[in-house]
C-alpha cells in the first residue's frame, strides 16, 4: 500500500513515514505543494496524506489541481486545530477525510486503511440522483430545484450515500466514513440522521429516496425516489 505524505514539517513527516513503514506501508515524502502535485500526478498511490499549510501551493490548491487532472486517489488532509482554515472546509473542497494536529498515530492508520478499502472511484463535481443534486464544491443540496439546508453531519451523510447511490451501505461503513473509524458511541445515531434526511429531502416532496434494507443497511435510490 503506497502512501504519499505532503508535509512541510520535516520531523513530523519523517515520524509519520517511519511509523507507516513499520506498519507495512510504502511511504514517500515531499515537503511542498508543488512537489505534491507532481508526485501524485506522476506516480500511483493508494492514499495521500496532505497538509493544508504548505509552501509554494497550499493543500487545498493541491487537491483542486489533482482532481482537475483526474487524480482520484483518496486524500486525508491534516489541519491545525486553531489554524487559519476550518477543518471541515476540507470536505467542502473534495477531501475524503481529515485529521486535526496533534493526532493519534493509531487513528491515522485506521483512517488510511478505511480510505484504501473505499478505493478511488472517479467523483463528478456535481452528484445527481434524479432531481436530488449535491454540489460538493459549493456545498449546496437541491431537490426539484429547491435548495435544502443541511447541518454538517447531515451533509456528510448525504454525500456518502450519494457517492454510493444504488449500493447498500451498512451502519458500520457509514460510521467509519462519516463519523470516525474509532467511533465508539451508539451506532443508532445513524438511524437518527437518516430520519433527519428523510424529513428534509423526502417528506416535503413526497419522495422515498433513502431505503432501509432490513439487516443490511441503507440504499439511496439512483432516481432520487
Amino acid at each position: 500500500m503506497r502512501v504519499l505524505i505532503v508535509e512541510d514539517e520535516v520531523p513530523l513527516a519523517e515520524t509519520v513515514r517511519h511509523g507507516l513503514t513499520e506498519d507495512g506501508f510504502v511511504a514517500e515524502v515531499v515537503h511542498n505543494g508543488e512537489d505534491g502535485v507532481w508526485a501524485a500526478t506522476e506516480s500511483k498511490y493508494d492514499v495521500i496524506v496532505l497538509d493544508i499549510m504548505l509552501p509554494k501551493v497550499n493543500g487545498y490548491k493541491v487537491l483542486e489541481q489533482l482532481r482537475e487532472r483526474g487524480v482520484w486517489t483518496p486524500v486525508l488532509m491534516l489541519t491545525a486545530k486553531d489554524g487559519e482554515y476550518d477543518q471541515t472546509d476540507a470536505f467542502d473542497l473534495g477531501a475524503d477525510d481529515y485529521l486535526t494536529k496533534p493526532f493519534s498515530f493509531l487513528i491515522l492508520i485506521a483512517r488510511l486503511r478505511a480510505l484504501i478499502r473505499r478505493g478511488a472511484p472517479e467523483r463528478p463535481v456535481v452528484i445527481e440522483a434524479g432531481d436530488l443534486v449535491l454540489d460538493p464544491v459549493k456545498r449546496r443540496v437541491e431537490r426539484a430545484g429547491q435548495e435544502i439546508t443541511l447541518t454538517r453531519r447531515e451533509y456528510g451523510l448525504l454525500a456518502y450515500l450519494m457517492r454510493h447511490r444504488g449500493e447498500i451501505v451498512s451502519k458500520t461503513e457509514i460510521l467509519e466514513n462519516v463519523w470516525d473509524p474509532a467511533f465508539d458511541g451508539d451506532p443508532n445515531v445513524v438511524e437518527v440522521y437518516i430520519r433527519y434526511l428523510r424529513l428534509k429531502l423526502d417528506a416535503p416532496f413526497d419522495r422515498h429516496a433513502i431505503e432501509t434494507v432490513r439487516g443490511l443497511g441503507y440504499r439511496l435510490d439512483t432516481t432520487g425516489g
